[in-house]
């Protein structure tokens, strides 16, 4: 078989990378491996308004679970602070619907799918990537490409198999464990929950994502290193044995638990000579809150356009496809490493800081604090000078 585009991972990079080439007129395959497309999941399930509208999704009741209107963040004590704005809306989705629909679309626009089938190694051509070894259902064959895309995960293959660097150190990945629950209740459930606290989650954060129909997504991400003193489930069964306000009557449906890049990007190239890695296998994630749809479709868009503008030139060198990193480090890139400078200041939070912010921080405020921007510090320092030391963490990175 050859094709113009082999995209390896049907998760919504993947897809999206794969719909955008096909519309181009490209001849697109898409692989996936799992028997499946959208599961398991490995996420709470939310995307930002902002983000859904960037990537030309149109809204659809088979697929958002629940609408939301912003967001609330606890403290260990139980202060709350309510983030509400145009910015903090967005969608609970059920994933398991959404990346069928991803899917759809991209054998609407033309590509090609096949499920139960991994890419199990890549063919070269005069020293550029030219192509992958596809095992499924027990048998081998090589498919030719002009370009092959890594859409597949934090785990992917395809980018160690080309000689790049995806493994960060532990610090820089989130253990994650969550529940999806029915019967969780005394809460708004037209926005998220967010807790923080070192008994709570060290270095991260618990969540409750609505659903809607009395369901929510229940989780918790701790950094690997935490997970030495105990683990991410033990510390969210702690949580819902102590808080029976919320959860007396609720049980788990399903139970999911995996592994969250949380460094930003992958620092190094994730693009070689005839293959680019985009989503999760580059590490697109929010160094924050470990989600990455909006980042990774945005990402697929930019990766798509820029394969077929190489293909159509008849240049497929990692030189030429650098416009596709550059563009993405110009934007979201650049609004990751102001995340990651956050996130590295929010861990070294006490309690007693996180106590602090509940009362003087605005809902405006956290979302000023989330986009990188620093006035609230001033605000801050002004009533608790100790903190400077964490502020000239954050400034500095």
């Amino acid at each position: 078989m050859e094709y113009d585009v082999v995209v390896v991972g049907a998760g919504p990079a993947g897809c999206m990378t794969a719909k955008t080439c096909a519309e181009r007129g490209l001849s697109v395959l898409l692989l996936e491996k799992d028997a499946e497309i959208g599961a398991p999941k490995r996420c709470a399930e939310g995307i930002s308004m902002r983000g859904f509208e960037r990537a030309g999704l149109e809204y659809n009741r088979r697929y958002i679970a629940q609408e939301i209107d912003g967001a609330v963040l606890w403290s260990p004590s139980g202060k709350s602070v309510v983030m509400q704005s145009e910015e903090s809306r967005g969608y609970v989705l059920e994933r398991k619907v959404f990346e069928k629909y991803l899917a759809r679309d991209a054998i609407m626009a033309g590509a090609k799918v096949m499920m139960k089938a991994s890419a199990v190694g890549l063919l070269k051509r005069d020293g550029e990537v030219g192509g992958v070894v596809v095992e499924s259902m027990g048998e081998q064959e090589e498919v030719k490409a002009k370009i092959v895309i890594g859409a597949d995960g934090v785990e992917s293959k395809i980018g160690r198999m080309a000689g790049i660097k995806t493994l960060n150190v532990l610090k820089d990945y989130i253990s994650g464990f969550q529940y999806e629950m029915a019967g969780v209740s005394n809460l708004d459930m037209r926005k998220i929950h967010l807790w923080f606290g070192n008994n709570i989650a060290p270095k991260g954060y618990l969540w409750v994502f609505p659903k809607g129909d009395e369901i929510s997504n229940v989780g918790i991400g701790i950094p690997g290193t935490e997970n030495e003193k105990k683990r991410a489930r033990e510390y969210l069964d702690e949580f819902i044995s102590e808080h029976p306000e919320f959860f007396a009557n609720a049980s788990p449906i399903e139970v999911n638990s995996g592994g969250v890049p949380v460094s930003g990007y992958i620092k190094e190239s994730f693009v070689s000579d005839g293959l680019m890695l985009v989503g999760d296998a580059a590490q697109m994630v929010n160094p924050i809150h470990g989600g990455g749809m909006s980042t990774n479709l945005y990402a697929a868009q930019i990766c798509g356009r820029v394969a077929a503008e190489a293909i159509g030139e008849g240049d497929t060198s990692k030189e030429r496809l650098m416009q596709y990193e550059r563009e993405w480090r110009e934007t979201d890139g650049k609004r990751m490493e102001k995340l990651l400078k956050l996130r590295y200041f929010l861990e070294n939070l006490s309690d007693e800081d996180f106590e602090y912010f509940a009362d003087v921080l605005s809902g405006e405020d956290i979302n000023n604090m989330q986009k990188g921007k620093t006035k609230f510090l001033l605000k801050m320092l002004v009533k608790k000078p100790k903190l400077l030391l964490y502020a000239k963490r954050f400034l500095s990175g």
